[in-house]
């Protein structure tokens, strides 16, 4: 009986040495989130121990999980909810049942998820998508596109410029009752990536004929061609996301080679002829003096990697990159960043530099807020700060879209 308590108390303490983050003084419900980053260090434990014995790959245990919460296009007495196509792009489409004398606004919705995982089919964003259609009486567009690694950069942005491009087409705007001039695209995380990259295309392609009025990026992720940036300092080991975490997906994004994550955590992975892109990333002159603290710049190392991707270069991957002139035709844009997130800075940079060539930003900084925050909006795992960040969206929608 001492053997087995001896043991169980041993296993307990490893336990919580493996998986227990402290948590920063301002968290609210830290109690709730410490299980919550339990849980999803739990998960990824075990992922990696399943793929370093070859039974599954990290990704596909991480996928099984994520498709346990997968919700049926349910529709109720406000809100019709189908799930459909366009050009043979998977979408959850939302349409308010209610009358309008007038064509209704849009928001066109990419789901976070890191690349590799999630659907708008999840309940968390099937409840964000519906709320945002029956408060702002809109139609709301759920796209999802291709995952990494079974498809690799560039299919997630590809599949999210044909959605977007299809949506827009004059016919489809008339289908479905929406006004051309208030359309929104917006996203979180990963999805905010595409959203971002989907926007400067869109914006920037004379043959498309309408416009994106604004677009919403929540705690997106923009750039990899710095992967020690003060944020990943402070949120190495972080809440639900770590920087081993997202790199590991990152690299997914681009090929299942594991020089790249290794290279990655060194911040050696960008090619010899990539030198000129650092001016888009150097936090050191974009980042606001209070995040920047007394960290100390140093440029990320070049031709680590004995190959070059491409898309580490392409700014429709890290939009961040995209140059100047690609910025100044954006629209009027909402960018949400949090505190204690490992892609904090990524937001933080972009707000810099689309006001330095004269865009539009509101910026809004959750100072007790974690990466996903959204993901966890619905029992049993909702947390306050989800459904806050939920209402400064659609309220902020609702006021300028």
């Amino acid at each position: 009986m001492g053997l087995k308590a001896l043991c169980l108390g041993l296993l307990c303490v490893l336990f919580v040495s493996h998986f227990y983050t402290p948590m920063p003084d301002n968290i609210e419900e830290s109690w709730k989130i410490m299980a919550l980053d339990a849980i999803a260090k739990t998960c990824t434990f075990t992922a990696m121990c399943f793929e370093n014995m070859r039974i599954m790959r990290y990704e596909e245990f991480i996928s099984m999980i994520f498709r346990l919460d997968y919700t049926q296009p349910l529709s109720d007495e406000y809100i019709t909810v189908t799930d459909t196509t366009f050009v043979d792009i998977p979408v959850r489409l939302y349409l308010p049942k209610r009358k309008s004398e007038t064509r209704r606004r849009a928001v066109i919705y990419f789901h976070g998820g890191g690349f590799c995982f999630g659907s708008s089919k999840q309940r968390a964003f099937d409840f964000l998508n519906r709320w945002t259609a029956n408060t702002l009486d809109a139609v709301v567009v759920g796209v999802d596109y291709r995952l990494a690694p079974q498809h690799h950069f560039p299919a997630q942005f590809e599949d999210g410029l044909a959605a977007v491009k299809f949506f827009l087409l004059e016919k489809i705007l008339t289908k479905y009752g929406v006004d051309p001039t208030r359309i929104c695209i917006s996203g979180d995380s990963s999805g905010g990536n595409l959203a971002t990259a989907v926007t400067q295309q869109v914006q920037n392609d004379a043959e498309i004929k309408h416009k994106i009025k604004m677009q919403v990026l929540l705690y997106p992720g923009l750039q990899v061609t710095d992967s020690y940036l003060p944020s990943h300092r402070e949120n190495e080991h972080g809440i639900v996301l770590t920087r081993d975490v997202a790199i590991k997906l990152v690299s997914l994004y681009f090929t299942k080679d594991e020089a790249l994550p290794w290279a990655m955590r060194r911040n050696q992975h960008m090619p010899l002829e990539s030198r000129h892109l650092f001016k888009f990333v150097n936090w050191s002159i974009l980042l606001p003096e209070k995040y920047r603290k007394d960290y100390v710049y140093t440029e990320p190392i070049l031709g680590g990697l004995s190959y070059s991707l491409p898309g580490l270069t392409d700014s429709r991957a890290l939009p961040l990159l995209a140059n100047d002139s690609q910025l100044q035709n954006l629209p009027l844009t909402y960018i949400l960043t949090c505190q204690h997130d490992l892609l904090r800075d990524d937001g933080l940079m972009y707000v810099t530099r689309l006001r330095n060539v004269g865009v539009q930003v509101v910026h809004e900084h959750i100072e007790d807020g974690i990466h996903g925050a959204l993901s966890f909006m619905t029992s049993p795992f909702y947390l306050r700060l989800g459904l806050r960040i939920r209402d400064m969206y659609v309220s902020w929608l609702d006021k300028n879209l």
